[in-house]
């Protein structure tokens, strides 16, 4: 059964971080609150733990898994950036926003989109999402909780908690983590492009929905 830690939505207890981290470490799958959705998480490097969560989600290796990144230095390590580029992921970052851009070879080749070389990128704005990533020192792959048939993100602990536990191995519960997903910006091309309109506002990057 998945273990469920319940952990403060401000000052997250430095000790159940460390033991999420070491859970994720030994290939463990982690449902995790955001500042936009509950997440699945799981080791950057761990191939077993990425085909779980692509399976608890029903996609396929075309659909662009996200790397949580501490912060805009660590993206520059697995995703190639302009200044145009850095300049607009700065403005709104840390936030609810996802980026893609063309991947580095830091980036596993399996978790790249196939035909598109490219990755999906953000610096989440939550303190337990950030406190965990600290605590790894490395990015983590995430992908939104909307399970499927679902029209809507999971966003209560327990019930995800309930749903999936034969499935992941640990719950964070810090409260409702809301419904809306992250907001995406294509990069990987000339212009950027508006694939999702989601919880961040575009007018700061100059887009429009």
């Amino acid at each position: 059964m998945a273990q469920l830690f319940v952990v403060h939505p401000a000052n997250p207890q430095l000790r159940l971080l460390r033991q999420a981290a070491q859970m994720i470490e030994h290939g463990g799958v982690a449902a995790v609150p955001t500042d936009s959705c509950y997440a699945l998480v799981c080791r950057l490097d761990d191939k077993a733990a990425a085909d779980r969560v692509r399976r608890i989600r029903g996609v396929d290796e075309r659909h662009h898994l996200t790397l949580l990144c501490r912060d805009l230095s660590e993206i520059a390590n697995y995703a190639k950036l302009d200044n145009v580029q850095y300049r607009m992921i700065r403005a709104v970052t840390p936030g609810p926003y996802t980026f893609i851009l063309e991947a580095t070879r830091e980036v596993p080749r399996r978790l790249s989109h196939p035909s598109r070389k490219t990755i999906g990128i953000r610096v989440p704005d939550h303190p337990v999402a950030q406190g965990l990533l600290d605590v790894l020192g490395q990015p983590l792959i995430s992908t939104t909780l909307l399970l499927p048939g679902d029209e809507l993100p999971r966003t209560d602990a327990g019930e995800i908690r309930e749903l999936l536990e034969h499935d992941v191995d640990l719950v964070i519960d810090s409260g409702d983590a809301g419904i809306e997903p992250t907001t995406v910006i294509d990069l990987s091309g000339r212009e950027a492009v508006l694939v999702r309109r989601g919880r961040g506002p575009v007018e700061a990057l100059g887009l429009s929905g």
